[in-house]
């Protein structure tokens, strides 16, 4: 979900000087009895306060006949509480000057307001309010049943390519529920009872499936007793709470697939599996995809775009994924009277280029300061800071993570690259999607 309410003053505010971001951040953190694990984060820098709680829930986490569960209680946990009335949740955060805003994936949900510092304990009673008191009814549930049915016609059914994700996904996974994407099927959300959403509800919108971190210009001992206040007589969620246990086999042989749809121009997907995130050699594919495709010099654009010009756009990225194995995908959408499958050559070409030739060290060197310098950026404001400090103990229950993970890419090498394409980036191991226009489809 995209609801975004917007105060430009308080998102100036919200950036933080990257030499500021070079020190240690720190924090501390906490379990209350309940199981809820608190981080908080003070700095001083500005006055604004980011409240915010990660479940460790997403679509991985459904029946695979309820498919969209995560994503749809994200959007109905802004319909209210009992003490917060229908429609208010976001008209209340920005009456006081607030940012919020909320996202689901595969393996969570994340909720966030960013506020005026003076505003934290209202960020910190809304947040514990949906945790326990959320307005689950019928009335709710058809509303959001039409939100979640027009989001997926405005950015899946009627936008270009927009069914690329779900074609990779699908094809890419026969067994795990990475199966499927988190805007799920509009048919299961229609089918699904009022008992469902509130088990749902029950099991994972639960104190010791969620993270709450406070970032920002925060008193550390005041914070602890509004949270005290607020999220200490929270009970305990008591049901099991599922987690996939099905093991995704390897792929083989390449494997194709095509697509069409109202698109213009022909594209490929090429999508590996690779070890899931968090692994070092998941860190050394992210900086070779950075490679192929970060910015204007990268491989893919100077030689596919710009010098022979097969391709109107190219791409390379790690999906990040939790469990094993995680996703790998380059892509590429041929220039007008291209042939695709030359485009792909192209590619090819360039893949083998990493798998059999060293990288030079002033390219590497170059590849080192980009991804140093994103990382930095990544903590650069308040909320970025939340979220990595969320994320790192939700996934790896190591939240001083977000100290020590440069370190993680440092100790990458040039060599690092070479093996780790030689070892996932073949052809035994890979998925192509033919993602094509309608026109040329055989009758």
């Amino acid at each position: 979900m995209k609801r975004i309410i917007l105060s430009m003053s308080l998102l100036a505010s919200a950036t933080i000087g990257a030499t500021a971001q070079e020190r240690k951040i720190n924090f501390t953190e906490y379990d209350l009895p309940n199981g809820l694990h608190v981080i908080l984060h003070e700095d001083h820098t500005t006055p604004i306060v980011n409240v915010s709680v990660m479940y460790h829930v997403g679509s991985k986490n459904e029946d695979p006949k309820r498919t969209g569960f995560a994503h749809f209680f994200e959007h109905l946990m802004f319909e209210g509480t009992e003490n917060i009335g229908r429609g208010e949740y976001f008209k209340m955060i920005q009456a006081n000057g607030g940012v919020l805003n909320a996202n689901t994936s595969q393996d969570r949900t994340y909720y966030f307001e960013t506020m005026p510092s003076n505003q934290e304990e209202l960020a910190l009673w809304m947040e514990a309010e949906r945790m326990v008191h959320a307005k689950i009814d019928s009335t709710g549930i058809e509303t959001q049943r039409k939100v979640v049915k027009e989001e997926k016609k405005q950015s899946y059914d009627n936008r270009p390519y927009g069914h690329l994700m779900e074609v990779v996904f699908q094809n890419a996974y026969t067994k795990h529920p990475y199966n499927w994407m988190p805007i799920g099927s509009a048919q299961y959300i229609d089918q699904a009872g009022y008992g469902e959403f509130m088990d749902f509800y029950k099991t994972f919108y639960v104190p010791n499936n969620a993270v709450l971190v406070v970032a920002g210009d925060i008193k550390p001992e005041q914070t602890k007793k509004w949270i005290e206040k607020y999220y200490g007589g929270i009970a305990k969620g008591t049901k099991a709470i599922p987690r996939p246990t099905e093991v995704e086999p390897a792929i083989g042989q390449e494997k194709v697939a095509y697509y069409y749809d109202n698109v213009q121009l022909p594209a490929v997907i090429i999508a590996y599996h690779i070890p899931k995130i968090g692994s070092d050699d998941a860190y050394a594919l992210e900086m070779l995809n950075k490679l192929l495709s970060n910015g204007s010099s990268s491989r893919f654009q100077k030689e596919i775009v710009d010098k022979q010009q097969k391709a109107v756009g190219v791409g390379a990225f790690n999906f990040p994924l939790e469990d094993n194995p995680g996703l790998s995908m380059m892509f590429g959408i041929a220039n007008m009277g291209v042939d695709y499958k030359d485009m792909q050559k192209s590619m090819d070409a360039e893949i083998e280029k990493v798998r059999t030739q060293p990288i030079g060290a002033e390219e590497f060197k170059k590849l080192q300061n980009q991804v140093e310098n994103d990382f930095v950026n990544s903590n650069s404001k308040i909320a970025g800071i939340a979220e990595n400090l969320a994320t790192n103990y939700a996934y790896f229950k190591n939240t001083n993570l977000v100290n020590t993970e440069l370190a993680k890419y440092q100790k990458v090498t040039a060599a690092d690259l070479t093996r780790v394409a030689k070892k996932y980036l073949n052809k035994d191991n890979r998925l192509i999607v033919y993602y094509l226009p309608k026109s040329m489809e055989k009758k």
